[in-house]
């Protein structure tokens, strides 16, 4: 069936004025001032928003789609996140990742997993691999994921900096972004090692030394969590003008400290002058959100959530950020690094995944390749375990 939506106020997420958009399967066909002449007879689904912001619809380059944690035993660990936690946010894409527990969870179950939100209506990839080396792989080596696995478009979350990870070498480093690096030349793919950087005093040592010694492309290098303490966000925003996205997780209220929320990053991030397009948002949404003493003694324990993706964008819509400016960080950023084409942004041909925001910044309805999720803020399709 055709979809029209009238009169919306379109974001690129560059500003388009007054439009009407034009969906037909999963693909956007029309985007002009001009209302578009249908014959009746092929039955239009109509949608009015009367002035109301479409936006692209968020992509969230990490969540743990399996679930996280563990840290504290089997009972803590999380369970996977259901369809709807992530659409009730303008999700419509997502990639998986692995953490601490890259054991009894591995990338047979999130390459799985991946496929299932796909028949479910999102759109799903992952990474290989999880906190350690050497990495949990599917085929036996990371070029093989990458080039032999559809949703496999890079390496994370390579724990960094942090008491729970393998403490790799620089050549260790090294050998894994090449595979990671080379496999994505062979594909198209993202090609990205997609690194957690954890509290540790070495910070961004390790990345710096990767991009002095290594020919290897500085967008190959992705940290994040970098705003989950200051001196790590002030290495990071200096990484950014080598060429290295950088990516700041929107942790729910409370889970901030040391650091800074995204918003405040964000706002300090532009403050600085630093590169728009080399900084994205995401949500580490199922994930556990674990503080440890020097002793590695758990303090605190939370659970990342994909709501805290607009949560952040309506709050710096509240600082007087435009929406222009706030959505790339969610949106086209995230599409160029993950090199997902069809992603991030409202065009003719591009993926009719789309979000209308209500007067607040709110998500009022989201479509994810051309079919509502979310209509007037309530789930209209259910994963197959949700409870109507």
């Amino acid at each position: 069936m055709l979809k029209l939506i009238k009169n919306a106020n379109v974001f690129n997420p560059d500003p388009l004025g007054l439009c009407h958009i034009l969906l037909a399967g999963e693909k956007i066909v029309y985007i002009g001032s001009d209302l578009p002449d249908l014959d009746s007879r092929l039955g239009v689904e109509i949608l009015d928003v009367t002035g109301e912001s479409v936006i692209p619809g968020l992509i969230d380059a990490h969540a743990h789609i399996t679930g996280g944690g563990g840290e504290t035993g089997p009972a803590s660990r999380v369970p996977p996140v259901f369809l709807s936690e992530f659409t009730l946010a303008g999700v419509t894409s997502v990639v998986g990742v692995l953490g601490t527990d890259d054991l009894t969870r591995n990338t047979q179950t999130l390459v799985t997993q991946a496929y299932g939100l796909r028949e479910e209506g999102l759109s799903a990839w992952c990474h290989t691999g999880g906190y350690h080396l050497p990495l949990t792989t599917l085929t036996g080596s990371t070029r093989g994921d990458i080039v032999f696995i559809d949703p496999i478009i890079g390496v994370g979350e390579l724990a960094v900096s942090d008491h729970r990870s393998s403490q790799p070498t620089l050549d260790e480093f090294l050998r894994v972004a090449s595979d990671a690096y080379v496999a994505g030349l062979m594909t198209g793919k993202a090609g990205i090692v997609h690194c957690h950087m954890g509290d540790g005093e070495r910070g961004l040592t390790l990345l710096r030394a990767a991009l002095d010694k290594s020919e290897i492309p500085a967008r190959v290098f992705n940290p994040t969590h970098v705003n989950r303490n200051l001196p790590l966000f002030c290495e990071a925003k200096d990484l950014t003008r080598r060429g290295c996205y950088i990516d700041l997780t929107a942790f729910p209220e409370g889970h901030s400290e040391p650091g800074i929320s995204a918003a405040d990053a964000f706002l300090e991030y532009r403050a600085g002058g630093f590169p728009a397009d080399r900084l994205t948002i995401s949500s580490d949404g199922g994930g556990c959100l674990p503080a440890f003493d020097a002793e590695g003694r758990l303090t605190r324990f939370g659970v990342g959530l994909s709501g805290t993706l607009p949560d952040t964008l309506k709050e710096l819509v509240h600082q007087n950020i435009t929406l222009d400016e706030a959505l790339p960080p969610l949106t086209s950023n995230v599409a160029n690094l993950l090199k997902l084409k069809h992603k991030g942004r409202l065009k003719v041909g591009m993926d009719a995944d789309l979000v209308v925001l209500d007067a607040e910044t709110k998500v009022r309805d989201v479509m994810a390749r051309g079919r509502w999720h979310v209509r007037d803020g309530t789930a209209v399709v259910l994963g197959t375990y949700e409870s109507n």
